[in-house]
């Protein structure tokens, strides 16, 4: 039988992966678009930032995708791809304060990266 602290615990890592899998969707649709709206030809700069979000939103799908499936063991591989997505969701979040129109790209970056922390958290 397991006790209600464990179930409490289940109960909160469970949560912390959904909250984490939602965050880092929107981190990966906002990444898109905003790359989306940078012009290919553009400037080195706005090329980063095109760069930055494409890589960002790719890193956050493919996290979600670990967080959705069922039955994973692999506890050092989620957690290791939790550390990488938060690291690229900062670093994109540091690309996008330097633009203007970037900010909800920004934010969704740091969002992202704080459920990433918080689900790697509830790990322990």
């Amino acid at each position: 039988m397991t006790s209600t602290t464990s179930q409490q615990q289940l109960f909160q890592y469970l949560e912390d992966r959904f909250a984490c899998a939602q965050a880092c969707t929107e981190c990966a649709r906002v990444c898109a678009l905003r790359a989306s709206l940078a012009a290919p030809d553009g400037t080195a700069e706005e090329e980063l930032v095109r760069r930055k979000g494409i890589m960002c939103a790719e890193v956050c799908d493919a996290t979600c995708r670990v967080l959705s499936e069922h039955g994973v063991t692999d506890e050092e591989g989620v957690r290791v791809q939790l550390e990488w997505c938060r690291t690229v969701c900062l670093e994109c979040a540091h690309v996008f304060d330097g633009w203007p129109g970037a900010e909800d790209g920004a934010q969704a970056c740091r969002d992202c990266a704080q459920a990433c922390t918080d689900f790697l958290a509830s790990m322990e």
